[in-house]
């Protein structure tokens, strides 16, 4: 069967004819919106299986970043076919594995971000002269949403004990990346996020980026049960090594903030090793290295 998803740069309309094709041919599988973006998008949530225990991976935070997006929609691709044919995965039997679980997979957070990277000003909507005044008309590298706010920094877990660094890094205001905002949960695809969790009881939580081939999975004092194990466990699977991130990486994000809020295990995945963007050309290597440790987040 040809493969509805491929090494190619997906932009938000691409995106969404992905996903109907893969309703299309996966009917089982379940598609809806938790938002929109600053600029209107749509943010997409596809479900698999119709469980209480669900898990949650989500992508593409970060524009520059947007080959997550490829990867969990591959994931779903695969995981769908594996379920609708009845073939192992990995090994595993996904279909007895799968049974009273669910997974939610949030392949684009940030839709702005991603077509502003990809596409510069015909990205950026109508905030075109705003986001071109913050990146000097140098657009491949920008991480933040479309007013200027980085959704990674933005979620209420140790902000302003990261707004301080920001401030001591002279990030004052909006721009391309690392600014979190003038308050947590200022933005739209955070607000859509936050109001997902807090509506869903979700078991586990995996937020995808790049690039590092590193795993974090920790945050603050209490660390819930079950998070060293499973972080054990991903990176024996995927060859990645279990780490800390950097103080300006520490702090107003959604991994941290999922941890604080709820006491349960959530985790960052860094793919991939280079600069970002990473050339999309590598998206079945990188996959072909963390497809195991994907299903086994999946299912654990």
């Amino acid at each position: 069967m040809e493969a509805i998803i491929n090494s190619i740069d997906y932009d938000y309309i691409n995106v969404k004819q992905k996903i109907f094709l893969l309703l299309k041919r996966y009917p089982f599988l379940k598609v809806s919106s938790i938002g929109k973006s600053c600029v209107g998008r749509e943010i997409p949530m596809l479900k698999i299986g119709n469980g209480k225990d669900r898990v949650l991976f989500a992508g593409a935070f970060h524009g520059s970043e947007r080959i997550t997006c490829n990867l969990l929609l591959k994931f779903a691709e695969e995981l769908c076919e594996a379920l609708a044919e009845n073939k192992e995965f990995c090994g595993i039997n996904v279909q007895k594995a799968m049974e009273n679980r669910e997974l939610l997979i949030l392949p684009l957070i940030n839709p702005d971000g991603c077509e502003i990277s990809l596409h510069g000003e015909m990205g950026c909507g109508y905030l075109k002269e705003h986001i071109r005044s913050l990146c000097g008309g140098s657009y491949k590298k920008w991480n933040a949403n479309a007013r200027g706010v980085d959704i990674n920094h933005n979620f209420n877990a140790g902000w302003k004990e990261l707004k301080k660094r920001e401030a001591e890094l002279g990030i004052l205001g909006p721009a391309s990346t690392r600014f979190g905002g003038f308050s947590p949960e200022s933005e739209p695809e955070t607000i859509a996020l936050c109001s997902l969790c807090r509506s869903t009881q979700i078991r586990h939580a995996v937020a995808f980026h790049s690039q590092g081939e590193v795993i974090y999975w920790s945050f603050g004092e209490k660390m819930p049960k079950r998070s060293k194990k499973m972080a054990q466990i991903m990176a024996a699977s995927s060859g990645y090594a279990l780490d800390v991130p950097s103080p300006i990486a520490t702090g107003g994000g959604f991994k941290d903030w999922f941890i604080k809020e709820f006491e349960r295990p959530a985790f960052t995945v860094e793919i991939g090793l280079g600069e970002n963007p990473l050339p999309i050309s590598e998206l079945d290597s990188i996959y072909k290295a963390v497809r195991e440790m994907m299903i086994l987040c999946a299912i654990m």
